[in-house]
């Protein structure tokens, strides 16, 4: 079984709803940039590009539930879309996200997902190594921490004892080498490089 394209193992996400299945898109690509992240529409179109090449199925409920037979027999690689965690009763066998939640909350069960499946990493392919090398300075590292835990500019220059200016300034910097906008995609990025533990977010 191959789940590759050259190289880069391949999720597919199966969903109708086309602006859930492009915000989960943009998402898992900030989760793991090393996946190449399909999406169908139907059971059918995945049915017709090699469904067993994925790694993982990102499966509205719905389509499970129809399908219930074919995502049994892959249980270990689907993870069920509910709107409203009540439904994961039902699928008790499966992992389960509910996507109907604010940004934050839903990048920390999809990095726990992961961290659950991939504990240490392994089962996924080495990362390029243009994503392991050090990007930012220890101090950096420290503040970008400190941010995604939620602190404010004020609360991180009392903690590290740095003023208020040189905080903004690394904050700024931090965003700039890493060419990211936001403090979701910021979490992302701490979490997978062993920056921030999970539980502490």
């Amino acid at each position: 079984m191959e789940h590759c394209t050259k190289g880069r193992p391949k999720i597919a996400i199966v969903d109708a709803n086309t602006l859930a299945t492009l915000g989960l898109k943009q998402i898992l690509q900030n989760v793991m940039p090393i996946m190449t992240v399909d999406t169908y529409g139907s059971f059918a179109e995945l049915t017709a590009n090699n469904p067993d090449s994925y790694f993982h199925y990102f499966v509205s409920i719905n389509i499970v539930l129809q399908e219930r037979q074919f995502f049994l027999e892959r249980q270990r690689k689907t993870i069920v879309l509910t709107l409203q965690l009540e439904d994961t009763a039902q699928l008790s066998k499966f992992h389960s996200l509910c996507i109907n939640q604010p940004e934050a909350q839903l990048i920390r069960q999809i990095l726990m997902l992961a961290q659950h499946a991939h504990g240490k990493g392994q089962h996924l392919p080495p990362t390029p190594k243009v994503l392991q090398q050090k990007i930012l300075t220890d101090r950096e590292i420290e503040v970008m921490s400190l941010i995604v835990q939620g602190l404010i500019n004020k609360e991180i220059a009392d903690r590290l004892n740095i003023g208020l200016a040189t905080v903004i300034t690394h904050r700024k910097n931090i965003m700039e080498k890493l060419g990211m906008k936001s403090v979701s995609a910021l979490t992302i990025y701490a979490v997978m490089h062993g920056y921030v533990d999970i539980n502490n977010l």
